[in-house]
């Protein structure tokens, strides 16, 4: 058998120590957190451990046999998803309490005649943009109680909305560089600008709007027929009616309107998202006379603790190396064509982003592309750090690692931040979205998207 494929198995369950962290993974500290993981993720496939508890239980277990230091386990917390989490959850709970919600339901569906399939294209179409310019946690926590309400009005499958507005959250935030934590990364690390995610990754996402979301509509016109019953009733409906705080609606207007500035500005005003949604709730509390610990006692800490083990939990298996040898087992694999090497990027990341959080995937590929640009470039007669390298080698790669990150997230339920915050607001509200039920309809969308990925690397980069 040939070398070159051996080579990455043994870098797979090796020391697997990297000398940025001076790490001395054993062979059975590297296959403990491996096993540990895939166990906990059976059961939260299979559902029989609810996943909160599967995701503490794996992350107890990896520290208590020492499959990763605390510390290290601790510092893999991504505290910017968890404080934003909690903000705008008590955010929008205080929103609710004024009736804003029920009043932008019952304008979407007077506005759309009390059609389904016009409500379900807009509310997927309104998803993918907000999430484009708003983190695509803080689009689907906006979304969803207005689509929960509207579903229940017009007797909507409230489920499936849910599900397919994660979904549309997942692939608007893919097409710029604020729409998905991982793009942060790239941008950062690879130096790429607001303008040319845009210009490079927006094209591809249009594509999968225009072609995915009429074909869904499509798909679900048996299941978004209205009664004639419901619909006059919500023609009917007086939306002005539904507001039940007046002053407290203005107040915390003012206050939101702040909050949503606040992100949009946050690479100026060098402020992380998670710490202004957990200022901007406390100030909204203290603004519109809440008490906090009531507002406290309204978030889905369930979600919040299921984050924290799930971090924990892939913080092992970074810590033990098993991403960096995993990437550059594919990139051995292509044995040195670009082509190949740009597509495997794109797959293995959604593969991989589809299991785990695509956070930790994308720091230990964004060094792997770097090692392997000078190798390309020397093949095409460029220096490794010449505008020319950047933009025929480098750019390319990390547009794939982008689109396979992002939209590999649609595929499990875990796999994206906006699907697990979905479920709980769903579980929450009395619409149980199973790990079975996310994925049959989030899967299929992924290779979509990802199809269409290909297609448009590969003219963009190498035809056009």
């Amino acid at each position: 058998m040939n070398t070159w494929l051996i080579a990455p198995f043994t870098t797979l369950f090796s020391t697997g120590a990297t000398e940025e962290l001076a790490r001395e993974a054993s062979f059975g500290s590297q296959v403990g957190a491996v096993v540990v993981f895939a166990l906990a993720y059976l059961g939260i496939a299979t559902e029989k451990l609810d996943k909160t508890t599967a995701a503490l239980l794996g992350a107890a277990a990896v520290v208590a046999f020492h499959f990763v230091p605390y510390g290290f386990a601790l510092a893999s917390i991504d505290l910017n998803v968890i404080f934003l989490l909690i903000g705008m959850m008590i955010v929008m709970s205080i929103l609710s309490d004024t009736g804003l919600f029920e009043w932008i339901a019952i304008t979407v569906a007077r506005a759309a005649n009390g059609n389904g399939t016009m409500i379900l294209l807009f509310f997927m179409t309104v998803t993918a943009v907000l999430s484009a310019f708003l983190d695509n946690v803080t689009t689907v926590i906006l979304i969803a109680p207005i689509t929960i309400l509207v579903g229940q009005i017009l007797g909507l499958p409230v489920m499936v909305f849910l599900i397919l507005e994660a979904l549309a959250s997942n692939i608007g935030g893919t097409s710029t560089l604020i729409g998905d934590p991982p793009n942060v990364l790239i941008g950062s690390q690879a130096g790429l600008t607001f303008v040319e995610f845009i210009e490079n990754l927006a094209p591809a996402v249009l594509v999968m709007i225009v072609v995915i979301f009429p074909v869904i509509t499509l798909l679900f016109r048996k299941q978004l027929q209205v009664s004639e019953e419901a619909r006059m009733q919500i023609m009917r409906a007086k939306p002005e009616l539904a507001i039940l705080d007046p002053v407290g609606l203005r107040r915390s207007l003012i206050v939101f309107s702040g909050i949503l500035a606040a992100f949009f500005l946050h690479h100026a005003i060098e402020v992380e998202p998670g710490l202004i949604a957990l200022g901007g709730a406390v100030i909204l509390c203290w603004v519109c006379g809440k008490d906090l610990h009531h507002a406290l006692e309204r978030v889905e800490w369930a979600s919040i603790l299921f984050f924290v083990g799930l971090f924990m939990m892939v913080g092992a298996l970074e810590y033990n190396g098993i991403f960096e040898a995993l990437g550059r087992y594919i990139l051995l694999a292509t044995r040195g064509d670009y082509l190949m090497t740009l597509m495997a990027v794109l797959w293995f990341a959604a593969i991989v982003s589809a299991i785990v959080d695509n956070i930790p995937l994308v720091i230990a590929m964004i060094p792997l592309i770097h090692t392997i640009i000078p190798v390309f470039a020397e093949q095409q007669g460029l220096a490794a750090d010449s505008p020319e390298a950047h933009a025929a080698i480098a750019m390319p790669l990390f547009w794939a690692l982008a689109l396979g990150a992002c939209l590999g997230g649609n595929g499990t339920l875990v796999g994206a931040s906006a699907n697990v915050v979905v479920t709980q607001i769903a579980r929450r509200n009395n619409y149980p979205i199973t790990f079975g039920m996310f994925t049959f309809y989030g899967f299929p969308i992924m290779i979509v998207t990802l199809v269409i990925s290909t297609i448009y690397l590969y003219l963009r980069y190498f035809v056009f």
